[in-house]
């Protein structure tokens, strides 16, 4: 039986805990038997996760027995990782999955450096700067980069567990395992979280001016060729000199700034859907649409529908 072993450990997220023992734990295959075996683990007996204490019955030597094991998010990053537990995932042949914030788990324990990854959108720049080597993904709800698996907030944990319930026993056992926790199926990993990210431009970074110029004229339709002769660039070598400092390019870091202002109307303002996209310096309804869904997720109206304060007018 596939051996799934949860780590847990001082300042852990209960809910992020009790993901994978729940999904895990609920699976079942096509004749009634258990399609995992779920242990929990810690470095100590004890743990302490927010408002709980936890006793944890199993040590970290399962680690080195396990198929899969699981790392939910921290509440501080700032927490210290014990050594044992940093010792031991960094030596565990296992496939590695991290919830949330268990990002920064698996990364200090070096198994992200290299790879591709996300963790919640909160926290995805913070994660960008203290791990350099980690190539930081904060637009997906979750990531598989060979046998590392990690996802977004708590929630995109749910998804990332159905996904590897599918990988390892098809979609009727996920199906049937996602009716058990009453939920959806898991939506798709390259799924945006709800907040358009923002990367990090490095310290002393000689773009400064021209960000600003960007932000405060975000409302027209701006080309390439308008930015570089700005910038007092080629349209080329400003290209290289952006994706260098920021990590995008021009127009992929308008179109985050657009959706951005637009996620701001969308919540706070009255105006139509329509108008928001001419706001924000979309060219068509359709243009704003196709790149409000790209990066978000779901269509301007549907955020609309979710975030904007309960008894706000709107007219569209």
């Amino acid at each position: 039986m596939h051996r799934v072993v949860v780590v847990a450990y001082d300042g852990v997220v209960p809910f992020d805990l009790s993901v994978p023992v729940e999904v895990f734990g609920r699976a079942r295959l096509a004749d009634g038997g258990a399609a995992y075996q779920v242990r929990v683990c810690g470095a100590t007996d004890e743990v302490r996760a927010g408002a709980l204490g936890l006793r944890v019955p199993y040590d970290l030597s399962l680690l080195t027995e396990a198929d899969t094991v699981v790392v939910p998010g921290m509440a501080d990053l700032d927490t210290p990782l014990p050594e044992p537990l940093r010792a031991a995932l960094a030596g565990s042949p296992a496939r590695l999955l991290s919830i949330c914030t268990g990002a920064f788990v698996l990364a200090a324990a070096g198994r992200l450096d290299g790879r591709r990854a996300t963790t919640h959108w909160a926290a995805a720049s913070e994660l960008a700067r203290r791990y350099p080597t980690v190539v930081v993904d904060p637009e997906v709800l979750f990531v598989e980069d060979e046998s590392v698996f990690t996802s977004a907030g708590a929630a995109a944990g749910l998804d990332l567990c159905l996904h590897v319930v599918r990988r390892d026993h098809g979609a009727a056992v996920a199906a049937e395992t996602a009716r058990s926790c009453v939920m959806p199926l898991e939506r798709a990993g390259g799924q945006a979280q709800f907040i358009a990210y923002e990367p990090p431009a490095p310290a002393g970074h000689n773009l400064a001016s021209l960000l600003e110029w960007l932000t405060e004229n975000l409302h027209r339709p701006l080309t390439l060729a308008e930015i570089a002769a700005y910038a007092t660039m080629s349209p080329r070598s400003l290209s290289r000199h952006f994706r260098e400092q920021t990590g995008t390019t021009p127009m992929r870091w308008l179109s985050r700034h657009r959706v951005r202002r637009a996620q701001h109307l969308l919540e706070r303002s009255d105006q139509p859907v329509e108008r928001i996209g001419e706001l924000v310096g979309f060219t068509s309804p359709t243009a704003f649409r196709t790149c409000f869904r790209q990066l978000v997720g779901v269509s301007p109206r549907d955020y609309r529908a979710t975030f904007r304060p309960p008894g706000l007018a709107v007219s569209g």
